[in-house]
């Protein structure tokens, strides 16, 4: 179906079904709910908090969360950065480490563009490039310290030498000291919330530390969907960067529901696909297999359109298949509701999001940030 007609469908009864597949479909009234909810647990807690946008890289959902509260958006990567920052998002926190020469310039011509652009560092030599390229631009560049809570991905290593990057900026006269990331994205996953908090008790050990030495820190950010209640209470952060909440994925349902816990969020993201061939009994193909989902996590559940009991595999590069009971069959042209099992790369195969209002499409959201992983 050519695009222009997709926009025709938009409104009418049923158009959810006619969406060409696979798609990535978003339910609009889970979606909200899910933003509402984090903005007001943020409000009443005091917390500022600064959504993840490596979860859905799209405009359209930064502005709502914006307009919901949220003081930004962190990217993982910088190119993330410049996508939103192209439709108009400010206040962004660039949260891995920007070290070649080509992204530290990228990241200067970022920060004339913005009012509010910071990014983090976590190493002394990487710091003094950053701050002769910021001193030779002639604006400031705000730097958070990225401090290791256990992940090792990235961080200073320990709180002394996150202290010293801390020194380091204050005494640079084209760098301003804006805070410190702890996130122990390792734990995010950890089923139930007893043993999540007990782990995360012990991982944000070296936050508390540095807190300990008496150095002023006008930000502590960090956190997670997994760890949003939890880094609240233990009150070391002062701001929060859940990302997957508006979709609370498969993946993450379950660091509840397979505790016997309830989840905190609706599920609102999910794969539309068709089935296009079923000739054999108890079996069905549809047209969504390994380039519609991410595969690092569980395959997708079916949740809509097939007898109870359907399960999925993968069936190839473009088809999957479902497993039916030998007294049930599915025609050609059903339409399949799937789980994404983890949100996040998931969302980087698709080039938009099909915003659904029960059986409506009711619009249509570019994914800008897709692919702009450098």
């Amino acid at each position: 179906m050519p695009v222009s007609d997709i926009w025709d469908l938009i409104g009418k009864p049923g158009s959810r079904w006619q969406i060409p597949t696979p798609a990535l479909v978003l339910d609009l009234d889970a979606f909200e709910a899910n933003i509402a909810a984090v903005a007001e647990f943020c409000r009443a807690n005091g917390r500022t908090f600064r959504p993840h946008a490596k979860s859905h890289r799209s405009v359209s959902v930064a502005r709502r969360q914006i307009a919901s509260g949220a003081v930004g958006q962190g990217c993982a990567k910088l190119g993330e950065a410049e996508a939103l920052a192209e439709g108009g998002i400010d206040g962004l926190l660039v949260t891995s480490p920007v070290v070649t020469d080509d992204g530290i310039a990228r990241l200067m011509a970022l920060n004339a563009r913005l009012d509010d652009l910071s990014a983090v560092v976590d190493h002394p030599v990487v710091l003094a490039r950053i701050g002769d390229t910021a001193a030779a631009s002639g604006r400031r560049l705000k730097l958070v310290v990225d401090l290791d809570v256990g992940l090792h991905r990235t961080g200073a290593a320990t709180p002394e030498a996150a202290e010293a990057l801390i020194h380091a900026i204050l005494a640079h006269p084209a760098l301003e000291f804006a805070g410190v990331q702890a996130y122990a994205g390792h734990l995010m996953h950890v089923a139930g919330t007893p043993a999540r908090r007990a782990a995360l008790e012990a991982a944000m050990a070296p936050l508390a530390a540095l807190r300990g030495r008496g150095i002023p820190q006008p930000l502590t950010t960090g956190g997670g969907t997994g760890s949003l209640v939890i880094d609240t209470e233990m009150g070391l952060l002062t701001e929060l960067q859940p990302g997957s909440y508006p979709f609370m994925d498969s993946q993450y349902a379950d660091v509840w529901v397979t505790a016997g816990e309830p989840a905190p969020y609706r599920s609102s993201l999910f794969v539309q696909t068709t089935v296009i061939s079923a000739n054999h009994p108890g079996l069905a193909t549809v047209d969504a297999g390994y380039k519609a989902f991410a595969t690092d996590a569980e395959v997708p559940r079916i949740l809509a359109g097939a007898p109870p009991g359907t399960t999925y595999f993968f069936y190839g590069d473009e088809q999957g298949g479902l497993t039916l009971s030998a007294d049930t069959a599915l025609a050609i042209g059903a339409v399949i509701t799937c789980s994404v099992p983890h949100c996040d790369p998931t969302v980087n195969l698709y080039d938009t999001y099909h915003v659904v209002q029960g059986d409506r499409l009711v619009d249509i959201w570019p994914i800008e940030a897709r692919g702009r992983s450098q």
